[in-house]
């Protein structure tokens, strides 16, 4: 017998394996093991769909392309049916849903959708016609490649050898998974929220809640026009289904007081009021507290409007616009990384001013500078209130003698650096943040213009300019320079995000569906930012950063010095 037969003989439930499936899953709610609670058996099966790991922590066996052995961990269930196990549609590919939920279901020709849609079109024409799964059969698929009308999946989906006890745990996930209404989620409405926190510039404010109110009060229009006439606003926003008649809320969730004290803050306000999501937000400072209340609550947070967001690669429900501020500095060190064979082993110098924004430059230039390879640069801090004067500056590069020398200070810096112009021993290049000097970025010295590049981690603004008129189109009757630039713009995105993906879930309003939605996305072209983009896991919009120079003249433009350098 060859090894894809045998496999084939282990994998194959018999009598027994069914019956047992049948024991432990057949009745309805019977989904744990007699020596488990219902939550454990949860905890486990959802660690094989997500991780590929055993409920002993080994890892599932799988075989691909029928018969090659290969480690579970890399052909996870995750990979392909998504976080929420409604499956993919790009294109062609289409990934079927496996949650119990729908599996349980017979699949007909023809999907929900009031409307002809290209997506619902894909879905209904490159998924076959099937009955409906039942424990038996499922266990078959996943341990065979058959599935109930017995044609053979094995060239696209990995089989798995698992014993039976651990076929009904992973079955038992699969039939809880997206199995009931996200919180916030009703017959007739959607809820959201956004979270403001109390001192916030008023203007920024305005700026974050414009865009996204604008687009709650369209939707709500069209809603209630497509109540009284189905044909209503089915091109438009609400497009299908069940969409167009589902009104939103939108509520404000203000924090007053020390970070310490919001959690319970918006405790409270998700007890009285459960959201779907979180669109947007915003705060000067800290976002830890919103974040962490995100993830222990499984609640989406669209886009919030923040400098310092937390930076993971494990949490999920926070997809944050930028990785902030310090995208600059980790920009910073992979445009100098590109020419460091220009440097002649000459070192690099960094001057930090103290506080928050300055030591986050330099933290991310210095993860990034270490992670190409190279020695760490020479750290200068500057103390809140000390100056940086042209004396200290002569001293310090007549002992460092840099090759390029990294400034994260404000404009009081500009008239110092212009003493640097012309000293033959000084640096060639000087690298700043063009954020963190703001408006006086256009009062550079002329002559310091050649020597000093700046990180500009958003689209040129001689080249964003041609979305104001798309902009201006949520502000009715208001004055686009009434408001917060790249704040009014973030919130016009986040609101853009919500109504591309509410269209493309197919009526399945699952809080992780919404997140697996966005990451499905090709790359979308939206003001403020070059490109932004979701892949699968990914939390940031924007990964990228121009540097950049100030043009010669009295009416100078920003010039690109290097392509959108992304993370």
């Amino acid at each position: 017998m060859t090894q894809a037969h045998r496999c084939g003989a282990i994998r194959r439930p018999g009598i027994a394996v069914l019956g047992l499936l049948s024991l432990l899953l057949g009745a309805p709610g019977a989904f744990a093991t007699p020596e488990r609670s219902h939550e454990e058996t949860l905890r486990l099966g959802e660690r094989m769909y997500r991780e590929g790991l055993l409920p002993s922590g080994e890892p599932m066996q799988a075989f691909v392309s029928g018969d090659v052995p290969a480690p579970g961990t890399s052909f996870t269930c995750v990979s392909c049916h998504l976080r929420s196990g409604l499956g993919s549609i790009e294109g062609q590919v289409v990934t079927p849903p496996t949650n119990g939920r729908i599996l349980y279901q017979e699949r007909k020709s023809y999907q929900r959708g009031s409307v002809y849609d290209p997506l619902i079109h894909s879905y209904s024409v490159y998924l076959p016609v099937r009955p409906a799964y039942t424990d038996q059969t499922l266990a078959d698929l996943i341990l065979n490649g058959v599935d109930p009308t017995g044609r053979s999946v094995v060239t696209v989906m990995p089989r798995y050898e698992i014993d039976d006890a651990d076929m009904a745990i992973l079955i038992a996930y699969l039939k809880a998974l997206s199995d009931k209404p996200s919180p916030g989620v009703g017959d007739q409405e959607i809820k959201f929220a956004t979270v403001i926190v109390e001192g916030t510039d008023p203007v920024a404010v305005a700026s974050m809640l414009a865009p996204l109110q604008f687009n709650v009060d369209r939707k709500n229009s069209l809603a209630k026009a497509a109540k009284g006439n189905r044909r209503i606003g089915l091109d438009s926003y609400n497009m299908l289904g069940a969409l167009a008649t589902e009104s939103f809320t939108f509520s404000r969730w203000t924090l007053k007081g020390p970070p310490e004290t919001w959690r319970a803050q918006l405790d409270a306000y998700y007890r009285a009021e459960p959201v779907f999501a979180l669109l947007g937000g915003i705060s000067e400072g800290t976002w830890e507290p919103v974040h962490r209340f995100c993830e222990d609550n499984k609640i989406p947070d669209l886009l919030p409007a923040v400098e310092y967001p937390v930076l993971s690669d494990t949490d999920w429900y926070t997809l944050y616009p930028s990785r902030g501020v310090r995208q600059e500095g980790e920009s910073a060190a992979r445009y100098l990384h590109g020419m460091v064979e220009l440097f002649a082993g000459r070192k690099i110098v960094q001057i930090i001013r103290a506080g928050r924004r300055g030591e986050t430059l330099a933290e991310g230039f210095r993860e990034e500078w270490s992670a190409a390879g190279h020695l760490a640069a020479v750290d200068v801090t500057l103390a809140e209130g000390e100056p940086l004067t042209a004396e200290r500056l002569r001293q310090l590069v007549a002992q460092e003698k840099p090759a390029a020398l990294v400034v994260w200070d404000g404009p009081a810096a500009l008239e110092p650096l212009a003493s640097l112009v012309g000293n033959a021993e000084g640096p060639k290049l000087v690298l700043a943040s063009g954020t963190t000097l703001g408006k006086a970025l256009w009062t550079i010295p002329e002559p310091l213009r050649s020597l000093l590049y700046l990180t500009y981690p958003y689209r040129l603004p001689q080249e964003d300019v041609r979305f104001d008129a798309v902009v201006k189109r949520v502000l009715p009757g208001k004055k686009l320079d009434a408001f917060d630039p790249r704040v009014l713009r973030q919130s016009y995105l986040a609101g853009e995000l919500l109504g591309k993906a509410l269209r493309e879930m197919r009526g399945e309003y699952y809080r992780d569906f919404l997140l697996d939605t966005i990451g499905m996305m090709a790359d979308m072209y939206y003001p403020l930012y070059e490109r932004v983009s979701f892949g699968p896991g990914q939390r940031y919009a924007s990964k990228g950063c121009f540097i950049v120079q100030l043009g010669k003249g009295e009416k100078p433009q920003l010039e690109r010095r290097s392509e959108w350098a992304a993370h």
